[in-house]
């Protein structure tokens, strides 16, 4: 259907409840600064959420729990109706498939044990990345990572579902999505197949939205977007704490060209890209903070919204997770044990307790002293030259800042150039 109306199928009556909910989802967004007018705040007034997502999981088991326990609440029942709306119109991930199941014709109830293995994403940062794209009507899509066909919905709605392309590796994602998609009146195309390979049978694309993150960007994306094109897509390290957002852009001429900024919040790694996490028994010993050993330091943590230092601690000191959870710093490095704390004290300075072989308030200060004489960059050129070369830098000769990315098999130590 190449129409940019709301179809029909859309347009039917929805439940009182169901649209007081979306558009208080949309009302919380708003003021939180994550939507503004225009096609993609309509969209997400007008598109049912329960009719992409019938069925969705909410945890019962603690988050330290083991092994924990879900259940799949389904919106044909009337009984789980009321929670499952919270749980759509939250605003928060809402977890969708459970150790790689199918998604239709399952019984809803109970599981154990077992990842979930698809997500929707948070809506706030979805809809910072749909305005931040620029979804106008004709545009050719490609979405990577179709997930519950939410972002594939939204650029239907806005761009028409004839140029748009959703790809996901996992076809009982691709089988629900296309069949929900089509009962809301969309007809967009819907691959299964590796989605670091793009789909360039549509393409290019004006368009590329990538659901997962990345060590690199694959040259795909970059072969695929057209002259004048944008692509947004999370490149990480192997940290979940700081990640990075790749803008990239075509020219006209052809030239790909990229920048990296910090982000509060981005996407799951994507399918073998693992990240290191700190575990309950690490954190556990973090805090009791019995092994350490503390010194007093004149040198105060670098603030936490100098978002460009600590995107380039997480690619320059690889392996370290920050507890978001504390009131202070607190970083670990699971790989070794190693762990630091830092609280201000009654003199103005800092206490610093610290264990394990890595010095890692040293390896703060280091980058955060490069950082200064880089200039303080909060955004970084991206420099691509397909998948063999691409690194990151920011500032001029011996005071620039810069790194290398890696492929997801080669994440553990980062290459300074």
């Amino acid at each position: 259907m190449s129409d940019h109306a709301l179809p029909s199928a859309i347009a039917r009556p929805s439940t009182d409840a169901s649209a007081a909910a979306r558009a208080a989802m949309v009302a919380r967004l708003e003021k939180a600064g994550d939507l503004h007018p225009g096609p993609v705040r309509e969209a997400l007034l007008a598109l049912p959420r329960e009719e992409l997502m019938p069925q969705a999981y909410v945890r019962r088991s603690r988050p330290d729990e083991k092994p924990p326990r879900w259940d799949l609440l389904e919106w044909a029942n009337e009984a789980d109706r009321e929670e499952l709306l919270g749980v759509l119109y939250s605003g928060d991930g809402v977890a969708i498939q459970h150790a790689g199941e199918p998604l239709i014709g399952r019984m809803p109830g109970p599981r154990t044990g077992g990842p979930m293995t698809s997500m929707a994403s948070t809506v706030g940062m979805t809809a910072n990345l749909l305005e931040e794209l620029g979804l106008r009507p004709g545009h050719r899509v490609l979405d990577v990572g179709t997930g519950a066909g939410m972002t594939a919905a939204v650029a239907c709605r806005i761009c028409g579902d004839a140029g748009v392309v959703t790809l996901d590796r996992d076809r009982h994602v691709t089988t629900a999505a296309r069949s929900r998609l089509n009962d809301l009146g969309y007809q967009p195309t819907v691959v299964t197949g590796a989605g670091e390979a793009g789909w360039p049978q549509r393409g290019p694309y004006d368009r590329v939205f990538v659901s997962y993150a990345v060590p690199r960007v694959p040259s795909a994306w970059m072969e695929q977007l057209a002259p004048g094109g944008r692509a947004l897509v999370n490149v990480s390290s192997t940290s979940p704490s700081w990640p990075g957002l790749a803008v990239i852009t075509r020219s006209p001429r052809g030239l790909a060209e990229g920048e990296l900024r910090p982000v509060e919040l981005g996407h799951r790694p994507g399918h073998g890209f693992e990240r290191i996490h700190i575990s309950r028994e690490f954190l556990d010993r973090i805090e009791a903070g019995s092994d350490g050993r503390t010194t007093r330091s004149r040198q105060a943590p670098p603030q936490d919204d100098a978002r460009g230092l600590w995107l380039a601690l997480a690619f320059l000191r690889p392996g370290l997770v920050r507890n978001w959870g504390a009131e202070h710093l607190m970083v670990g490095a699971p790989a070794c044990g190693s762990w630091l704390t830092a609280r201000p004290d009654a003199t103005g300075g800092w206490a610093v307790t610290a264990y394990g072989p890595r010095d890692i308030w040293g390896e703060i200060q280091n980058v955060a002293a490069r950082w200064r004489a880089a200039g303080e960059p909060s955004v970084y050129r991206l420099h691509l030259d397909g998948d063999d070369h691409q690194w990151v830098s920011a500032g001029a000769g011996i005071a620039g800042l810069s790194w290398s990315l890696r492929s997801a098999d080669s994440t553990g130590v980062e290459e300074e150039r």
